[in-house]
C-alpha cells in the first residue's frame, strides 16, 4: 500500500480495501513510537516492572537459520487469545493458549525502512517438535501455524509457547527471530480506550454473536468489547476467511498507530497508554524492559511511512491443490519464499512488485512432475513422489538412465514458471530449461544430495 494511501485513509478503516496485519501488531508499534519520544525517568520507574519476561534459554535448539543481516532485527509479534483472567468471557472452551495472530517485524540494519509480515493462522505448515512445558515432546506434523503456540503452551508456560512458535515460523521462513513480543486481549482494549476509540466504517451491518459485536453499516467510533469485536469477527463478515479478516485488523492497525502518534500529547494520555500496553506486554529475557525497548524504538521512529511496509505472506487456499481441504491456507512458491530471501538478506520489500508477482499465481495442482531416481538407491523416487502429492503436486515416477551427481530441475520451453513452483521447494536447485525434457512435465531428477520437500 502506498504512503499516499495511507495518508488519505488514515483514520479510517474500511475492512475491504486492504490486505491485512494485525491491530495486536499497531498497539506494538504504537508502543514502540511512543516510548521514543517519551523517555523521562517516570517511564522507566512507572512502566519497567509492567512487562512480564519469557526465558528462551536452551529452548531453541541448536538447528536454526543462519543471520544474514548482522544489524537487521527480526520481531516475531504473537496476539495471545488467553483465556485466563479477565479474558475469559471470550470463551471458556480452550484448554490450551492460543495465537489469534502472528507476524514478523523486520528492521533494516540501517533503521531506513521497516517491513512488516502476517502470517495467516490457517497457514498449513510443517511444525517441528517442541517442548510441551511439562516435559513431553511433541511429534513434527503439518497443521495450522498457530496450533505451535497451543502445542509449547499445554501448560499455560508462555516460554515454551513462544519457543515452539519461534521455531516453527523460522522452519517455515528460513529468518533468524531475535525477539518477540505478546500483547493479550486486555492490553489491546486498553490502548484503544486511552486513545478515545477509533473510527471504523464497515460497509454492511455486523451482527455476530461469536465476537460479541453488533455494528451498524457506516462509519462510527468503536472502542470497549466493540473494538474487540471488530478485529475479533470473521465468519458473519466479507467471505468468512482468516485472510479478509487481516484486511480489517491491517486498517485498524495503522489507524491505532497514526491516532496515538497523533493524539498521545499530555503526559497523562501517554502514561494511560503506555500503562495498559507494558501491562499486558510479554517478551524475551533481553527485550523486557523499557530500556531495550526505548532502545528498539529509536531505531524505528523515523522510518517514513512510505517506507514501513505491510504485506501478507502470498498464500492461496490449500482446496486449490487438496480438494477436501476446506480450512486451510498454503503459502504461495515461489513468490512467499523470496519474500523471506530478500528480508533475510536485508532487501527492502517491494510492496507493488510484490503483489504483480502475487497476482497471477499457479497452484501445486496444476504443476504435473515426473520424478526419475538417479540416486541408484531403490525406492527413493517413490518417497520423494509420495511427499510432493501430498504437497498437491501430481506426480509420476521412472528411474534415470543413469545416475547422477547432484539433484536436477529440467522442463520444456513454456513451462518455466512451473518449475520455479517445484524448485522453490527444493534446497539450492535452480532448473533449467531443456528442450528435450518430457512434454508437460517438470522433470526431477534425484541425486545423492536431494532433501526431502517440506
Amino acid at each position: 500500500m502506498s504512503g499516499k494511501r495511507a495518508r488519505r485513509n488514515h483514520r479510517r478503516v474500511d475492512r475491504s480495501r486492504r490486505n491485512r496485519v494485525f491491530a495486536w501488531s499497531g498497539g506494538v508499534l504504537a508502543v514502540l513510537i511512543l516510548l521514543a519520544g517519551a523517555g523521562g525517568a517516570w517511564v522507566y520507574t512507572s512502566l519497567d516492572g509492567n512487562i512480564h519476561s519469557a526465558d528462551l534459554s536452551d529452548r531453541l535448539g541448536g538447528d536454526r537459520p543462519d543471520n544474514l543481516s548482522p544489524g537487521s532485527k527480526n520481531i516475531l509479534v504473537i496476539g495471545s487469545d488467553s483465556r485466563d483472567g479477565a479474558n475469559s468471557k471470550y470463551g471458556k472452551d480452550l484448554e490450551t493458549m492460543q495465537s489469534d495472530t502472528l507476524m514478523v517485524v523486520h528492521v533494516s540494519a540501517d533503521h531506513e525502512w521497516a517491513s512488516v509480515v502476517s502470517l495467516p493462522r490457517d497457514s498449513y505448515v510443517p511444525i517441528p517438535a517442541c517442548d510441551r512445558g511439562n516435559g513431553s515432546q511433541s511429534q513434527p506434523h503439518r497443521f495450522k501455524i498457530n496450533e505451535s503456540y497451543a502445542i509449547g503452551g499445554t501448560t499455560g508456560d508462555v516460554s515454551s509457547a513462544a519457543a515452539c512458535t519461534i521455531k516453527t515460523v523460522e522452519k517455515n521462513t528460513g529468518l533468524r527471530i531475535d525477539h518477540f513480543m505478546s500483547v493479550d486481549f486486555q492490553g489491546f482494549k486498553g490502548m484503544v480506550n486511552a486513545l478515545g476509540g477509533i473510527e471504523v466504517c464497515p460497509k454492511e451491518p455486523i451482527d455476530d454473536e461469536k465476537a460479541q459485536l453488533k455494528l451498524d453499516a457506516g462509519c462510527q467510533t468503536v472502542k470497549d468489547e466493540d473494538a474487540l469485536g471488530y478485529v475479533r469477527v470473521r465468519y458473519s463478515v466479507g467471505n468468512g476467511s482468516d485472510t479478509d479478516r487481516i484486511g480489517r485488523q491491517q486498517e485498524f492497525m495503522r489507524a491505532l498507530a497514526e491516532k496515538a502518534q497523533a493524539k498521545l500529547t499530555s503526559p497523562k494520555q501517554l502514561y494511560d497508554f503506555l500503562d495498559s500496553a507494558t501491562k499486558s506486554l510479554t517478551t524475551d529475557k533481553e527485550l523486557a524492559g523499557i530500556k531495550p525497548l526505548y532502545e528498539l524504538a529509536s531505531k524505528m521512529k523515523d522510518i517514513p511511512q512510505d517506507r514501513l511496509h505491510f504485506v501478507t505472506v502470498p498464500n492461496y487456499p490449500r482446496e486449490a491443490d487438496v480438494p477436501k481441504d476446506k480450512a486451510n491456507l498454503v503459502w504461495q512458491y515461489p513468490q512467499a519464499p523470496k519474500l523471506f530471501s530478500d528480508l533475510a538478506k536485508d532487501r527492502e520489500t517491494d510492496e507493488k512488485k510484490l503483489k504483480k508477482q502475487t497476482s497471477s499465481l499457479i497452484y501445486a495442482s496444476r504443476v504435473p512432475v515426473q520424478v526419475l531416481n538417479g540416486t541408484g538407491k531403490p525406492g527413493a523416487a517413490a518417497e520423494a513422489a509420495g511427499h510432493l502429492r501430498a504437497l498437491g503436486f501430481p506426480v509420476t515416477t521412472g528411474n534415470a538412465p543413469s545416475n547422477v551427481e547432484e539433484t536436477e530441475v529440467s522442463y520444456p520451453p513454456g513451462m518455466g514458471r512451473k518449475s520455479l513452483v517445484l524448485s522453490s521447494r527444493l534446497a539450492d536447485v535452480t532448473p533449467q530449461e531443456d528442450s528435450s525434457a518430457s512434454p508437460g512435465h517438470v522433470t526431477l531428477v534425484l541425486g545423492p544430495d536431494y532433501e526431502r520437500v517440506d
